[in-house]
């Protein structure tokens, strides 16, 4: 998996994150609603802790000096998944979405992914140069 593929991962992540926190505001008065949400980026550590290998080759990339490197092959299959919490209860009516906090999560993601943009957009610049020479 190259960079830009985790990074366009990453954005389909924030994405989904985006239409679910709309989602969850939009059905904030239904009663009996779950919030739902995104896992990406826990799966996404899970995926590399779970791999560390002793050798270097195509699909490993070395931390540092002393530090275990990580089997990157695993990653392709990491997708966004939507879940949703029954743990908690908001509302008498049985419906948990705070629309307080699904407008912070919702502005949080918004930095999110303009950032991840400016991290890809500098990334092709970077190419480019590397390319034209200019």
């Amino acid at each position: 998996m190259t960079v830009f593929e985790l990074l366009q991962s990453a954005l389909d992540a924030s994405t989904l994150r985006q239409a679910v926190y709309a989602n969850n505001i939009a059905n904030a008065g239904t009663p009996g609603y779950k919030r739902q949400d995104v896992a990406f980026e826990t799966l996404l550590q899970s995926a590399l802790a779970g791999g560390p290998s002793g050798a270097l080759g195509d699909a490993q990339i070395p931390i540092g000096e002393n530090e275990p490197t990580y089997d990157l092959s695993a990653l392709p299959s990491v997708t966004p998944q939507v879940y949703t919490d029954a743990s908690t209860t908001v509302n008498s009516n049985g419906n948990n979405v705070d629309v307080t906090e699904e407008m912070v999560l919702m502005a949080e993601n918004q930095v999110r992914y303009d950032t991840l943009v400016q991290d890809i957009s500098d990334r092709l610049d970077r190419l480019r140069t590397a390319i034209t020479g200019s």
